[in-house]
């Protein structure tokens, strides 16, 4: 049962902030555990160029999935180190490397649109959605599809 005001208000949802490649994403808070800046990643032998590594934090082993590669875009030139946010999905921890973290921001759903025909189509694969925010447009990742790293027919 919804009170008066959120029915007035509509349903809001809130979006951890990165950019990446100069793009604006947002990932549900929900999905997010922790924002770290990645240390001693270890490569993994015959991984694909989306996996950096994987590394120990507070104890646990977690696959680091390169966000530009994923997305298909050329790795960062600006010297600056990359950071991390973490998820987790059926019980298995990722990071997903970013160029920079940014706000919370909170939204209402009425405002999430469909992908826009013109989005980018390595952009469009990940997103569930955008946001127009004054200026820019906010991709919605969908982590379930972010994570999904079964090799493509051809590579294999």
């Amino acid at each position: 049962m919804t009170s008066k005001t959120e029915a007035s208000e509509g349903a809001m949802a809130e979006y951890v902030t990165a950019v990446i490649g100069g793009q604006l994403f947002g990932l549900p808070i929900s999905r997010v555990q922790d924002v770290f800046m990645p240390e001693r990643l270890t490569r993994v032998p015959l991984s694909s160029a989306e996996i950096a590594g994987v590394l120990n934090l507070r104890g646990r082993i977690v696959t680091v999935i390169d966000m530009r590669a994923r997305l298909g875009l050329p790795k960062a030139e600006d010297g600056q180190p990359p950071m991390a946010v973490g998820v987790d999905q059926r019980g298995e921890s990722y990071g997903l490397l970013i160029d920079q973290i940014g706000e919370v921001l909170r939204l209402p759903d009425a405002g999430r649109e469909d992908n826009p025909v013109n989005l980018d189509p390595r952009m469009a694969k990940l997103a569930g959605g955008v946001h127009r925010l004054d200026g820019q447009l906010m991709v919605v990742l969908d982590v379930d599809r972010v994570l999904e790293l079964v090799p493509d027919a051809k590579a294999a």
